[in-house]
């Protein structure tokens, strides 16, 4: 097997997650060859019950837990608890997203589990942190999105509104995968374990760190739809035949490619009103017109082949029957208790024979716990 492949192949993941932002990086694991056992409560993952659009499976739940194994435990009893610390002592990551100190209520602390399993690597993730004047809030990604300001800058100016997908779980998720991986590597060099704390309030303030810099520079960022707040030109134009493109022009060179070879107007390349992108953003509007006469002047097929041979940047604005249909669409196909999936593929792509996805388990579906047995 290349190992490639499968390069966390031998590693034993446990994983005491639901919804999103814990299983978004746990499947990251199994995708790359991790056994990934997922403690679910008697009643499942309440990510199953999201909704039923994958053959009466959540596509939630489809998305996120491929590859895993399914082991029910009742955390709340004794029994439960004793069974979940003696497969802690022959695994590699714990990953857990619980209430902060659930843990610790359960007699198992991160700090008593580093002592008593001194090579296990511990991901904790939380809403607002295991500490600080947030931390026993219960947190969910539109919540944060809208408690971190992710929500002000995003919709247009009449109204702000959540992105459209669980952007801040997905970046949590993606944030611990990462994490895990540079402890992986550190216990490689040093033998040991390590503790990780993951909150999604970090990782989305993180992420907001450009228009914050903003904020306290003294140009507070606008909701401008799907304008670029500080690019310009950078938003959507309709071409003759009625298609939305969305074109950014990002450097003076590409300003003076646009108006030479499509606007067709070469003087406005040392227009002192467009000198620079801050002038063009100062001058927005009139730039914008500019753009705007020359799309609209083109049908889509001639107008996207000539953005392309000048390097300018475009895109048009799909919708998901656009991705469904779109000829750069990758997808994978995943077996669940109810039939296969098609979705889209893990964005890595790595040299030499693709990767095989394991199926989605069925509640309680898991192999012998024991190495031994058989």
């Amino acid at each position: 097997m290349d190992p490639l492949a499968r390069p966390l192949e031998g590693l034993t993941v446990i994983a005491l997650e639901q919804a999103v932002s814990a299983p978004f990086c746990t499947v990251r694991l199994a995708d790359a060859g991790a056994r990934v056992i997922k403690i679910e409560r008697p009643e499942g993952d309440f990510a199953r019950g999201y909704d039923d659009v994958a053959h009466g499976e959540s596509s939630y739940f489809v998305w996120l837990n491929r590859g895993k194994e399914s082991l029910v435990l009742d955390l709340a009893q004794a029994a439960g608890r004793a069974a979940f610390r003696e497969i802690l002592a022959r695994a590699d990551v714990l990953v857990q997203n619980l209430k902060p100190g659930a843990l610790a209520r359960m007699g198992c602390a991160v700090a008593d589990l580093r002592r008593d399993f001194p090579r296990l690597i511990i991901c904790s993730i939380s809403g607002y942190g295991e500490t600080g004047p947030l931390a026993d809030r219960k947190a969910y990604d539109m919540l944060v999105q809208a408690e971190a300001g992710l929500c002000s800058i995003t919709g247009g100016p009449d109204a702000p509104a959540r992105v459209g997908t669980s952007i801040v779980d997905i970046a949590t998720g993606a944030t611990a995968h990462a994490a895990i991986l540079e402890a992986l590597i550190a216990r490689g060099i040093s033998g040991r374990g390590a503790a990780i704390a993951v909150s999604m309030f970090d990782v989305a303030a993180d992420w907001l760190t450009v228009p914050l810099l903003h904020q306290e520079g003294g140009r507070p960022p606008r909701r401008v739809g799907l304008s670029h707040p500080s690019i310009a030109p950078y938003g959507t134009f309709r071409t003759r035949d009625g298609a939305i493109l969305l074109v950014a022009i990002q450097s003076d060179r590409e300003w003076a490619a646009f108006v030479r070879e499509i606007a067709g107007r070469p003087g406005l390349a040392s227009d002192p009103r467009f000198a620079g992108n801050r002038g063009r953003v100062a001058h927005r509007a009139e730039a914008d017109a500019v753009v705007a006469a020359a799309i609209g002047a083109d049908d889509g097929p001639s107008i996207r082949a000539l953005l392309q041979r000048v390097g300018i940047a475009f895109a048009d604005l799909n919708d998901m029957a656009g991705l469904a249909a779109h000829p750069h669409l990758r997808r994978i196909t995943v077996d669940t208790p109810s039939g296969p999936v098609a979705m889209p593929a893990p964005a890595p792509v790595f040299d030499g024979p693709p990767r095989r996805y394991g199926p989605v388990p069925a509640l309680g579906d898991h192999l012998p716990l024991d190495p031994e047995a058989t």
